[in-house]
């Protein structure tokens, strides 16, 4: 197994580690990348809430350098792990989507976001991110409003160079992380490499993204029911 680690820049660490424990080989490529938005939102906006939901560590990372590191009194969620321990690490405890699912689908399962109407609820995230949180709440008569502290970016790779690299490198398992990682993937192969992706075991973190894997040609492909090093260690079987 040789395996293709995608995340932005100084997101790969845990996972190498734990590769590198393992004794399991491993190139790392980046195929997004994340900046800091301007997006305007008042501390008091956010005192004002009900529940506060973060949808990443990206989400964590970049509000938090915006209030601070203050954070209001309020009941906080994380859709995964990684999430729920960024804010941890910031002394925020939230409360995190079930094992099996640490996704938006699990994040709504929680039995304290059943009722919630009426209440003011924030999800912080990144500039375009999934809309079914907010859907559903607002479904269940919760006013939604999002703050948007980071946007994607994707880096300038020169396609044909870093694929033939990656082939001839015999990576043979690519771990994906969100369904914008997967699109720049599939941008990125040209066609006539995209036997040899089609021949990689793809790695990701939701059906969703499993599901636009198999719909663009690609079908061996696991889901790991979330993006954390753990979950995606399972998945890899090692």
């Amino acid at each position: 197994m040789k395996v293709l680690l995608t995340r932005p820049e100084g997101r790969n660490q845990a996972m190498i580690e734990q590769l590198n424990a393992k004794g399991v080989d491993y190139i790392v490529t980046s195929l997004l990348a994340v900046a800091p938005t301007q997006h305007p939102f008042s501390h008091q906006q956010l005192s004002d809430a009900d529940a506060i939901i973060f949808i990443s560590t990206n989400a964590v990372k970049y509000a938090a350098e915006m209030l601070n590191n203050h954070f209001p009194a309020s009941r906080y969620y994380a859709v995964g792990k990684a999430t729920a321990a960024a804010l941890a690490e910031l002394g925020v405890f939230a409360e995190t989507a079930p094992e099996e699912s640490q996704d938006s689908e699990g994040l709504l399962s929680l039995t304290s976001l059943s009722d919630i109407a009426q209440q003011q609820v924030v999800i912080i995230r990144g500039v375009g991110g999934r809309e079914t949180i907010a859907e559903q709440l607002s479904l269940r008569q919760a006013s939604v409003s999002y703050w948007e502290v980071y946007q994607r970016v994707t880096p300038q790779l020169d396609s044909q160079y870093i694929c033939n690299y990656w082939a001839s490198a015999q990576i043979d398992t690519i771990v994906v992380t969100s369904g914008e990682v997967l699109d720049n993937l599939i941008k990125l192969v040209p066609k006539e490499l995209f036997a040899w992706l089609q021949s990689c075991h793809i790695i990701v973190p939701s059906h969703r993204v499993e599901q636009r894997a198999k719909t663009a040609g690609i079908h061996h492909v696991t889901n790991a029911n979330g993006a954390n090093t753990e979950a995606v260690l399972r998945a890899l079987s090692i």
